[in-house]
């Protein structure tokens, strides 16, 4: 028997202006990496549970933009924002 599922929403935002291209932003959920698009996407997560999301930004040369959150039981969407420059991090938030 699989462990109940809920969806979360997602919104990956990169900086109007940013000192970096050609960037792919990827998501890691329960240890499993999802390279994914800039916008607006829905995850599957377990119920009931605190979850931890981490992203990063790759561009085939070295990753950066990194950030982590743990999501609550409760929380239905979150946003990550992207640096303008390469050596920084990334940070969440929960919107919603």
């Amino acid at each position: 028997m699989s462990p109940e599922t809920r969806r979360i929403r997602i919104t990956m935002r990169k900086p109007w202006f940013a000192l970096h291209w050609a960037v792919k932003p990827t998501i890691v959920i329960a240890g499993r990496g999802h390279p994914i698009q800039w916008g607006v996407g829905t995850w599957q997560v377990p119920t009931g549970e605190h979850v931890a999301i981490r992203a990063f930004l790759f561009n085939r040369m070295w990753r950066f933009g990194r950030a982590e959150i743990v999501v609550a039981p409760d929380a239905e969407a979150i946003e990550y924002c992207a640096p303008a420059l390469p050596f920084l991090r990334g940070r969440f938030r929960v919107s919603g």
